[in-house]
């Protein structure tokens, strides 16, 4: 059975250092890609996948977050904020958890984009979601189909989509997408303050529970200035 998730955790705290100068004064959540600030792109995707309410988390220059998002509806936004002390990727969804609730939840980095194939990748992770088999499901983006990405990738992946972390000095075929669903279960024991998400999921594929699932569409990193133009030619040509 599909999990139905009606819960967003949607990181927006980050100071955008590699997409200066826009985010001088600018959050990169707001910074524009074809046309709607990226953060737009993400809720809209999370909307139309069912989700009711996102929590946004905040950091660097938070009030231009917070009043951009508190007339949207669909989904609703509810602020986690974090303008007094910065949490990391970690320790921001520890304290979004009373928010979160209990059951899984969507985790999107609000700087992604992507384009979505036949079907919508969110429900495609929402079917694939096992709780008794997994901790973490990554939405995984093949390496060389990707727009703006020149790393070596993360994970590789096995047939029943489980994954392999990538060694010091391997290239591994996927890359995580910066979208997945997660149990809150799993941050029960987790570090208090400051931590890296990579620990999770560091521990979640020691325990085995950490599973992947390929995009069907085109991801598209937009890390700096240079790459919004190629991110806003492929998601023209995918609407036009």
């Amino acid at each position: 059975m599909p999990v139905h998730l009606t819960k967003a955790m949607v990181l927006a705290a980050g100071l955008g250092l590699r997409m200066r100068p826009l985010t001088d004064t600018l959050p990169k959540p707001l910074v524009r890609v074809a046309g709607q600030p990226l953060l737009d792109h993400v809720l809209d995707k999370l909307g139309s996948a069912g989700v009711t309410e996102a929590v946004v988390n905040v950091h660097y220059l938070p009030d231009q977050i917070i009043e951009h998002t508190k007339g949207r509806s669909r989904p609703r936004v509810v602020i986690s904020d974090e303008r007094d002390r910065a949490l990391g990727t970690g320790g921001g969804v520890v304290k979004a958890l009373p928010l979160l609730g209990p059951t899984p939840f969507f985790h999107v980095n609000s700087d992604t984009m992507w384009i979505d194939g036949v079907r919508s990748n969110l429900a495609r992770l929402a079917e694939t979601f096992d709780p008794d088999r997994m901790d973490i499901l990554l939405l995984m983006a093949p390496t060389t189909s990707s727009i703006g990405y020149g790393g070596r990738g993360d994970y590789a992946m096995l047939p029943d989509g489980a994954l392999r972390k990538r060694k010091e000095h391997q290239v591994v075929p996927f890359v995580y997408a910066g979208v997945a669903i997660m149990s809150p279960s799993q941050f029960a024991d987790a570090p208090t303050g400051e931590f890296s998400l990579t620990k999770m999921f560091d521990r979640a594929n020691e325990q085995e529970r950490l599973f992947g699932l390929r995009l069907d569409g085109v991801w598209m990193h937009v890390g700096t200035p240079d790459a919004i133009q190629a991110a806003e030619e492929a998601f023209l040509e995918s609407v036009a």
